[in-house]
């Protein structure tokens, strides 16, 4: 459960910043439905650019986002549907789009709602703490980009192979970037890197990993704008088949849970780099899926809930970048695959990791033979804006890029994405993908073993925390009410 105890002297302190800051914080019902914002932050925006440093931007923490880069309002969620001459198959598959957040990434969503409930109880200082943000590269993004909109110090963590648009823009904010030893595999580094930062009672932990508030986010908001455009799309006869997604932090597989809680047909599929098999095999390696985080079970996953686990070979995902965004590709894409421009345009929304989860949700549709009448959703985390020195090393690498090298690309890695390294799961593999917290959390991390097994055995766990979005509401609206700027 997120602790919600209140800290009355610091939350007046917490109050008073925000009022001379002109902050006004979003309710998760208003990031969820942002119709709901104050009419003075909707007049705001208008004026307001998508990345700005501006308090108002907090409202834009949403997939509802018009997709512009400046003063855009709010509208349906932001969406691809991939055509079956794309994907090779014939199921019907959609990814949420991460590119209009702030940031152009959704994890300034989870972001948000780590720091916001210790804010609005008083538990974090913004005028004493640093608010340390570990991450695999767009976390700590996201958690630097609010630390900012918030006026609070923040502290990045980052492996330091992550991309160099990465860094080049954390530098533009005031606040500290540690960069540690390897690439997003290599999360123990960042754990070590926090155990020190810890020592300082200034420095208060936001560690996306284990904070509820990541599920919390992803649940109501992401999961409710899956539901949405599935029911948007589906007809009559839609079936919802499965929700599709990479596990980094594990917070947005509780996107799953939403989807399951109104669709129970649905599954919930974790898929990780064939590199570092943790899920499949209880493996370790390095991987180039930028984003995701292994050789752990973050403590939000919530296991019991998951049906298949599967291994995407890196070399997928990074190659398909350059079919997406290369002349060469495009050309290929329009000319003998039929795709439209505008739609051709749209694929730059994708990263290494969003590409990655559509080939998930591709050996997923595989496996299952779905039809037309099936719908699959995952999300889009990021965009190819954050590659582009990605792009720049494989041509150093492999040459300039063809449309024959694009076709080759194509069929070899997206249509000729089969059902291996896919495992559907018993609750004994459940189970043993489960007790492999145990190593990370209880033995490294402080954790329980009483809440290892109540995550497990006890059916109101992660229904409980997913219903204290209510309480977390009613005090932002206590909050915002005190600060007195509506």
């Amino acid at each position: 459960m997120i602790d919600l105890t209140v800290h009355q002297d610091t939350l007046k302190k917490t109050i008073a910043h925000a009022r001379e800051r002109n902050i006004i914080i979003p309710t998760f019902k208003q990031m969820q439905n942002p119709e709901l914002a104050p009419q003075k932050i909707k007049d705001k925006l208008k004026n307001t650019g998508l990345w700005d440093i501006d308090p108002a931007n907090l409202f834009r923490v949403t997939w509802h986002n018009e997709a512009v880069e400046e003063g855009g309002g709010f509208g349906g969620v932001n969406y691809i549907e991939f055509p079956s001459e794309l994907t090779g198959v014939k199921a019907r598959i959609v990814a949420l789009a991460g590119k209009w957040f702030p940031t152009g990434c959704h994890k300034v969503g989870s972001s948000v709602a780590c720091l916001v409930p210790r804010l609005v109880t008083g538990q974090f200082d913004p005028t004493y703490h640093k608010a340390v943000w570990p991450s695999t590269g767009n976390y700590c993004r996201g958690g630097a980009y609010n630390s900012a909109l918030l006026a609070c110090t923040s502290i990045s963590i980052l492996p330091e192979g992550m991309s160099r648009e990465r860094f080049d823009w954390l530098r533009t904010l005031d606040g500290e970037i540690i960069a540690t030893p390897g690439s997003e595999s290599d999360v123990k580094a960042i754990f070590d890197k926090v155990w020190e930062l810890k020592q300082s009672p200034q420095n208060m932990v936001f560690n996306q990993f284990e904070e509820m508030g990541n599920c919390l986010w992803h649940y109501h908001i992401t999961g409710a704008a899956m539901v949405e455009v599935f029911e948007k799309i589906a007809g009559p006869d839609g079936n919802f088949a499965g929700v599709c997604l990479t596990s980094g932090s594990g917070g947005s597989l509780s996107a799953g849970d939403y989807v399951k809680d109104h669709y129970p047909k649905a599954k919930i599929v974790a898929a990780e780099a064939l590199q570092c098999p943790t899920l499949l095999d209880n493996g370790f390696g390095e991987h180039r899926i930028e984003g995701i985080g292994d050789k752990h079970i973050p403590w939000v996953h919530n296991v019991k809930n998951t049906d298949i686990v599967v291994g995407i070979d890196d070399n997928n995902p990074v190659n398909l970048l350059r079919t997406f965004n290369e002349p060469a590709g495009k050309e290929y894409l329009e000319k003998e695959l039929g795709l439209k421009p505008e739609f051709i345009e749209k694929l730059s929304w994708l990263g290494i990791s969003g590409i990655a989860n559509v080939l998930t949700a591709i050996k997923f549709a595989k496996y299952y033979e779905l039809t037309e009448k099936d719908v699959v959703t995952t999300v889009m985390t990021d965009s190819a804006v954050m590659y582009g020195s990605r792009l720049e090393e494989l041509t150093e690498e492999k040459g300039a890029y063809t449309p024959m090298r694009a076709m080759a690309d194509h069929e070899r890695y997206m249509l000729g994405a089969a059902t291996d390294n896919l495992q559907e799961l018993t609750y004994a593999d459940r189970k043993r993908i489960h007790n492999l917290k145990y190593y990370t959390w209880v033995e490294q991390q402080g954790r329980t073993v009483e809440e290892l097994n109540a995550q497990w055995y006890d059916d109101n766990y992660w229904s409980g925390m997913h219903a204290q979005v209510e309480e977390v509401d009613a005090l932002i609206e206590a909050f915002n009410a005190e600060v007195g700027l509506l």
